[in-house]
């Protein structure tokens, strides 16, 4: 394998970590509230309210067009294979560990194909078809985004096919990130960075680090699996203390 360019082999994107540390920031104030409406602090409806249904759209799509871009980088510096696959093996294992703590606390609900095994498998969809096409991807993007409103059908709706994204009825789970239309959104990141490449990633370059947010942007799994565990028996200490119900 030839090596990458000088000029893509430097050191982190801030930038690009600040973008990822952004959603983090977010992602974690959406759950704190979706914690503060759990133990009964605040009252609202997560599920139908457009106000936390528009907020979850923008969050989850942040950390695709930053996970797009991301692997944009990836592949301009030739990332190996065995770099890959341990981080692939990383995200599939905290996958896991989220479906088994989400069974725990709600085994009605639980998260089975949510951010983590939507990420994996768009991870290995990108390495087998969209890394060999470059940008054209930009061109595939539009079809997945439309994709559920095109081609949803009631087939698609048993567990098994939830993966596609192609339902007709939303599945009884707390997180859900489908192939479709998600793919096309890790798509429009990568698609873009592919172009970006041809520029030496300078537009990427220029993005402006913010320092605490880069930081928490080169850490989003450990992030990710930590933060509502920590969230929860914080809340958890807390009401025992002053006397409120808690929801277990």
């Amino acid at each position: 394998m030839n090596p990458a360019p000088r000029s893509y082999r430097s050191s982190r994107l801030g930038g690009l970590d600040t973008l990822r540390g952004l959603a983090i920031v977010w992602m974690v104030s959406f759950h704190f509230s979706f914690d503060l409406n759990w133990f009964g602090y605040i009252h609202t409806d997560f599920y139908t309210n457009p106000v936390w249904l528009w907020q979850r759209v923008c969050i989850v799509s942040l950390f695709l067009l930053s996970s797009g871009l991301s692997q944009a980088v990836s592949d301009a510096r030739r990332r190996s294979e065995a770099a890959f696959w341990r981080r692939w093996g990383q995200i599939f294992g905290a996958g896991l560990l989220v479906v088994a703590g989400s069974w725990l606390v709600f085994p009605r609900s639980f998260i089975y194909f949510g951010i983590l095994q939507g990420v994996a498998a768009m991870l290995l969809v990108h390495r087998a078809i969209g890394r060999r096409l470059g940008p054209w991807v930009l061109l595939l993007a539009p079809l997945l985004i439309a994709a559920p409103h095109l081609y949803a059908s009631p087939h698609f709706n048993p567990p098994a096919w939830n993966w596609t994204g192609l339902i007709t009825r939303k599945p009884i789970t707390e997180d859900y990130v489908p192939l479709t239309p998600w793919l096309g959104v890790f798509w429009i990141g990568a698609g873009l960075g592919a172009l970006l490449r041809r520029v030496e990633l300078r537009p990427l370059r220029a993005l402006p680090r913010v320092a605490p947010l880069a930081w928490l942007g080169r850490w989003p799994l450990s992030i990710y699996l930590l933060h509502q565990p920590i969230l929860i028996g914080l809340l958890w200490l807390v009401s025992r203390a002053i006397g409120h119900p808690v929801p277990f």
